[in-house]
């Protein structure tokens, strides 16, 4: 969903707040259009992400004023708290760091392993660094 949101130019939205800038005295009408076009991505961007969950997971957003707050909620949600979610880092990148090709294992099986891993460490919002990731292989 991220991907899709900065291709839609409303990441910043979602991850900073939506705080546009009052309109000047006597604006001109691309001044309008910007203003306009500037508020219209809280909606936006909201709509993307209540349209993007499932109706279980939609009922505890749905009063949500803000894309931020959902998005918040969201991550609280499916990471846990800033303490869970490093927990859960330190365990993935120990298993990265164990993880070995088994004996019967063909190459793809266990890049793809490697893959499953790298990926949820990477959903928690941490980076490998290309050289890490390069020693696996």
């Amino acid at each position: 969903m991220r991907t899709y949101l900065r291709a839609q130019s409303l990441w910043e939205v979602v991850e900073n707040g939506s705080n546009p800038a009052p309109l000047p005295d006597n604006p001109t009408m691309a001044q309008i259009r910007f203003h306009n076009d500037e508020v219209a991505k809280e909606g936006r961007a909201l709509a993307i992400i209540q349209a993007a969950v499932h109706d279980d997971v939609f009922i505890k957003i749905l009063n949500l004023d803000t894309a931020k707050e959902a998005w918040d909620k969201l991550k609280e949600e499916f990471q846990g708290s800033e303490r869970t979610r490093r927990m859960k880092v330190l365990n993935l990148r120990r298993e990265f760091d164990a993880i070995k090709m088994k004996e019967a294992e063909t190459v793809k099986e266990f890049a793809d392993r490697l893959s499953k891993v790298v990926t949820q460490i990477r959903l928690l919002g941490e980076e490998l660094s290309d050289h890490e990731l390069w020693r696996k292989y």
